[in-house]
């Protein structure tokens, strides 16, 4: 019979850890704790514990939605536009928030005259380019933001934006940067011809599945989540700070209103998010055809 040596073990391991430490950075990229907002940790999901089936508890699923949620903008990451197709360029530049607007795009068939690309740039990392760090971002994420060489950021997309017939920016906001986002379009170099889209901050609350599953249709579809005001302020910020050559978008304004609450299922009694801070494909779908039939996006 035939055996391994203890040398053949050995470098299968080493390459099996080389492989490991290849990919890790790239997950984390996407769906870690360095796309979350601190003052807002995202709450762990209270799934049904009983055998009673239902939809609600699909729709939660915290796997599933996270591959669905990332997939479509890591599968567009840094990658050039094509120099021979004569559609023209569209960038996002955001964290999971532009994976949701971006989902929202392709589940209603938007922007299919443009070629779409996508810059992400983790919550943890976003910052004011040439401006100290010490102001943007943490101590405990400043190593992961400028030493993992596959982390993203405005001095790597800028080539790029200045390709860009129209640029998106919808990450979750850090109050610190939304002040002073003049600073950021400046440093990229936009353009009057170019078409400047920022859209603004939301979040759901926490999703208690229990709490939903023996209401009535009628009764789902009243029930609001308490948000805090954040998104309140970083959208009047937004409001303040942009001038008239930027179109804002305010999702939180065109989803929930003035209030400090929001709905948490769809008109078909979908769940919208399944974590209070990502969309489910359902609550894609609701918000992109939300963001396109109300404003100013559904003519470009």
């Amino acid at each position: 019979m035939a055996t391994t040596t203890p040398f053949k073990i050995h470098g299968i391991i080493e390459l099996l850890m080389s492989i490991s430490l290849f990919f890790v950075p790239l997950i984390t990229t996407f769906a870690s704790e360095y796309d979350y907002d601190d003052d807002e940790p995202i709450q762990p999901i209270q799934l049904v514990q009983s055998v009673q089936q239902s939809n609600l508890q699909e729709e939660a699923d915290v796997e599933l939605n996270n591959n669905y949620a990332f997939d479509k903008c890591r599968s567009l990451q840094a990658k050039p536009f094509d120099e021979n197709l004569t559609k023209k360029k569209l960038i996002i530049i955001g964290d999971s928030q532009g994976c949701d607007f971006l989902n929202g795009v392709i589940e209603n068939g938007y922007l299919k005259n443009y070629q779409v690309q996508f810059r992400f740039i983790p919550y943890a990392c976003q910052r004011i380019p040439n401006e100290n760090i010490n102001h943007y971002i943490s101590p405990k994420h400043r190593r992961f933001c400028l030493e993992t060489k596959r982390i993203d950021s405005l001095e790597k997309a800028k080539q790029q934006v200045n390709e860009a017939d129209v640029v998106i920016f919808s990450p979750l906001w850090k109050s610190s940067v939304a002040n002073k986002l003049p600073t950021i379009f400046n440093y990229l170099g936009i353009k009057k011809q170019q078409r400047l889209v920022v859209i603004g901050y939301k979040f759901f609350g926490k999703i208690s599945v229990n709490k939903y599953m023996n209401l009535s249709n009628d009764e789902r579809r009243l029930v609001r989540n308490d948000v805090g005001d954040k998104s309140l302020k970083i959208n009047s910020i937004l409001t303040k700070t942009l001038g008239n050559n930027v179109t804002f978008i305010n999702p939180h304004k065109l989803v929930c209103g003035d209030a400090v609450s929001c709905p948490v299922f769809t008109n078909d009694l979908k769940l919208i998010s399944y974590d209070g801070r990502h969309l489910t494909q359902a609550g894609a779908r609701y918000m992109g055809k939300i963001l396109f039939q109300n404003t100013i996006l559904g003519s470009i």
